[in-house]
């Protein structure tokens, strides 16, 4: 079946339904695709902790988390900006505020009344959703195929924008499976990997057995120049958490390099060598070595046995007091994409122009995880997601637009 419509927009996470309510305050007529029975699926697990929607850091550091894509979204963010995005939230009837950590949350705190509310004015505003609907290709002229249960749709759109996420929890319909459709089209598209994962260590079955799902917390992580603040978790696969998603891509790209590499952990960030090695000093006699750390370092059992897991325990204050703030760790793989938080790589950005359109694609225009950039975990991924999601809206509108000039 072939049906003519004003505007196509697939993908019913953020920064598809940001296009979809772009262009219908625009004007025009939008149909939202979407493979998944539900809109924003990866959305409502994002938010089942606390829904992140931005950081209220200065924008200019703000931007910085970005790495080299920054100054290509930053048009997208300055005109969709942390502020504007917290009004825009505030429109909906959820305020935010302002956690201790500088990020941003709804005051509900979860996702579902703002997708709630979300969804009322995308129908106020004649937003159709179609569910079940999986994007398969490309059809004859400005057509996209779909496969739905009634079998393979083909729908005709004057502009459309594609928001299919990336590959990470592909169970919510992020699985990356346009690649090759877009490939096939002759795009550019950076192979897809884990941003924000944990990382395969090889711990030994006793450490693993006891200690998985223990948290290490107030430590701080190194590698190369980096270096962060905050908590990690042991995993039976490795090590995962906040600490650690915030140097994942550098830790990444060295593996992928090198085959692994080293995070060096600070047990005892908040007290300087010469301090912790003269509480190391005061050891008393017979006292265990899990006793004395634990006493004099305030070192938490978990700590401890990581202390050991990573070789012999000097008994020398000064070396014990260098090993605690200087941990060595082996870190031999990223875990796997569908396991990461969110995903690097996508559509290049010399495939993009400013309005967010495919170049060989004239009419179609990317947004959110599809294209080539990454950021960590603390409301950046929900910014960009938002923001480009509005600034494809935009493109798409004025192409329409433009178009429909044309015609008269």
């Amino acid at each position: 079946m072939s049906v003519a419509l004003r505007a196509i927009v697939v993908g019913a996470g953020p920064a598809g339904l940001m296009a979809a309510e772009v262009l219908a305050t625009r004007g025009h007529r939008v149909l939202v695709y979407d493979g998944a029975p539900s809109p924003a699926r990866k959305f409502l697990l994002a938010g089942r902790g606390g829904l992140n929607l931005t950081h209220s850091e200065p924008f200019e550091r703000f931007m910085s988390r970005y790495g080299a894509a920054a100054e290509r979204l930053r048009p997208a963010i300055e005109r969709l900006s942390p502020e504007a995005l917290r009004a825009w939230s505030a429109g909906l009837g959820e305020e935010t505020f302002v956690g201790s950590s500088g990020r941003v949350f709804p005051r509900s705190f979860k996702a579902t009344p703002l997708l709630r509310a979300w969804l009322r004015r995308l129908d106020a505003l004649g937003v159709a959703l179609r569910a079940r609907r999986r994007f398969v290709g490309f059809g004859e002229g400005r057509t996209l195929r779909f496969a739905s249960p009634e079998g393979v749709e083909e729908v005709e759109a004057a502009g459309a924008v594609l928001a299919l996420g990336g590959a990470s929890w592909p169970r919510l319909g992020a699985d990356g499976s346009w690649v090759e459709i877009l490939r096939a089209a002759g795009i550019a598209v950076a192979k897809l990997r884990p941003a924000n994962c944990g990382f395969a260590v090889d711990w030994s079955p006793g450490f693993r057995q006891r200690f998985a799902g223990q948290p290490l917390k107030t430590i701080a992580l190194r590698h190369g120049e980096e270096k962060v603040r905050g908590e990690a978790m042991i995993a039976a696969y490795g090590i995962e958490g906040g600490a650690v998603y915030a140097l994942s891509a550098p830790l990444r790209d060295a593996i992928e390099a090198e085959g692994s590499t080293i995070l060096t952990l600070d047990l005892k960030p908040d007290l300087d060598h010469e301090t912790l090695a003269k509480r190391l000093l005061r050891r008393r006699p017979g006292q265990s070595l899990s006793t004395h750390l634990r006493k004099a370092a305030g070192l938490a059992t978990v700590a401890i046995a990581l202390l050991r897991e990573a070789g012999e325990v000097p008994d020398e204050a000064e070396a014990l007091a260098a090993r605690i703030k200087a941990l060595p760790l082996r870190l031999l793989a990223p875990a796997p994409i569908a396991r990461a938080i969110s995903s690097a790589g996508g559509v290049a950005w010399r495939e993009i122009d400013d309005a967010f359109m495919l170049k060989k694609l004239p009419g179609v225009f990317v947004a959110g995880e599809m294209i080539d950039w990454e950021a960590p975990t603390g409301g950046y991924l929900l910014q960009a997601s938002f923001a480009t999601g509005a600034a494809a809206g935009r493109g798409a509108a004025a192409w329409i637009e433009e178009r429909a000039r044309e015609d008269v």
